[in-house]
């Protein structure tokens, strides 16, 4: 099913351009690894991948473009964002090899699809400048009809494009948008900020000061609502530190004015608002990763059988673009202490060896039975790790 709607050509031109200029020398070619004619070496990509004792990695399925998002669907299918206009469908593994039994394109002509979520036999599809949901028939694996605008106006007028979409324990769905730039005061009130709406309804601002939240999700033990956050960039390789933030009702999260624990920006810093009012009182990060490790999407562990990642998140580390020698590149592993601090271990990396990089980790899903699956829109694939004690 394809869809027409004007302005997309505009944001991919303006993507492109923004991943072509960088920082002279600095940037990461979004190229997949294999040229194309026989596909992904996958026997040299996993020999340089690290995991976990009992945990196993294998290449499920490839050429699939900048492979973003994932959904899995009731029946063990998996649907995947592939901006610039594509969501895939990816089908699962029927035949016991590891691997996809096939990939098909489900619906065309978005603008910059990104976020996905089925709530019932509804996918809800975030595009740059709107929410859209389909019926979608499971058994059929198919679109039944043709879809409709839930939610318009968001702003699409430049900087991060990603909308991420995701249905709350309290029924709201939740949509992150991006800011419009690296470091400015924002004039619509959506941008860098988490909004939630419910179906018909009108949406409402949740929480603020987010530069680029692009992942989040809620602690199943507490349902506390967790995003990561993508800090500033032009201010040398080790400042500011990308953050995990605990997201509550109302919380300003420090950009553009503040980062880490309260921080004063040195461009707008001194453009703070006063005390008194909101803005000002900074919720400083749950935890601090390192500057420009670009954490994109974070996922809680539901079903794992291995004893030493339960209670977990994984947070996968698409890597820097504008750092003097790059870092992340990788999938890490959040625990919480009693005493509510939190520890990072390294969970899945390899992806950077000696300067080179090979995969570009973006989104995680887990399967009932405890699979983990890893989009990479470097390779163009997902990943399948299992665990066998």
């Amino acid at each position: 099913m394809a869809i027409d709607r004007r302005g997309f050509a505009r944001s991919e031109s303006a993507l492109a351009w923004l991943v072509v200029l960088g920082l002279a020398g600095l940037v990461v070619a979004f190229r997949p690894p294999s040229a194309a004619a026989g596909g992904l070496d996958e026997a040299r990509l996993t020999r340089n991948l690290t995991l976990p004792a009992g945990f196993r990695i294998n290449l499920f399925a490839e050429g699939l473009g900048r492979a973003r998002l994932m959904v899995m669907t009731g029946t063990g299918d998996i649907i995947l964002s592939s901006p610039g206009s594509k969501v895939l469908l990816v089908r699962r593994d029927g035949d016991g090899d590891g691997r996809s039994d096939g990939v098909s394109t489900l619906i065309t002509g978005l603008n910059s699809p990104h976020g996905l979520w089925l709530d019932g036999d509804w996918l809800y599809i975030a595009e740059e400048g709107r929410i859209l949901r389909a019926p979608y028939d499971a058994e059929g694996r198919r679109i039944t009809a043709r879809p409709g605008v839930v939610l318009d106006d968001l702003p699409d007028d430049g900087g991060h494009w990603t909308r991420t979409i995701k249905k709350g324990p309290d029924g709201y769905f939740y949509v992150t948008i991006g800011s419009s730039c690296n470091i400015c005061r924002e004039r619509h009130p959506w941008r860098a900020a988490m909004i939630r709406f419910r179906p018909g309804g009108r949406a409402e601002i949740y929480a603020t000061g987010l530069r680029n939240t692009v992942g989040f999700d809620w602690r199943p033990e507490n349902g506390a609502l967790y995003g990561v956050e993508n800090g500033r960039d032009m201010l040398g390789d080790d400042i500011p530190p990308d953050e995990l933030n605990r997201i509550v009702p109302g919380g300003f999260y420090g950009w553009p004015f503040y980062h880490g624990g309260g921080i004063r920006d040195p461009d707008l810093g001194r453009m703070a608002p006063q005390p008194a009012t909101g803005e000002a009182r900074q919720i400083p990060p749950a935890h601090a990763f390192g500057a420009h490790v670009a954490p994109l999407s974070i996922r809680f562990v539901r079903h794992t059988r291995a004893a030493n990642l339960k209670g977990a998140a994984l947070v996968t580390q698409h890597g820097s673009w504008n750092r003097s020698s790059k870092v992340g590149y990788r999938v890490v592993a959040l625990f919480w202490r009693g005493d509510g601090s939190i520890i990072q271990r390294p969970f899945l990396s390899g992806f950077l060896k000696s300067g080179g990089v090979s995969g570009r980790p973006v989104d995680v899903i887990e399967a009932d039975d405890g699979t983990l699956y890893v989009s990479d829109d470097y390779a163009g694939a997902i990943w399948r790790i299992t665990y066998r004690p």
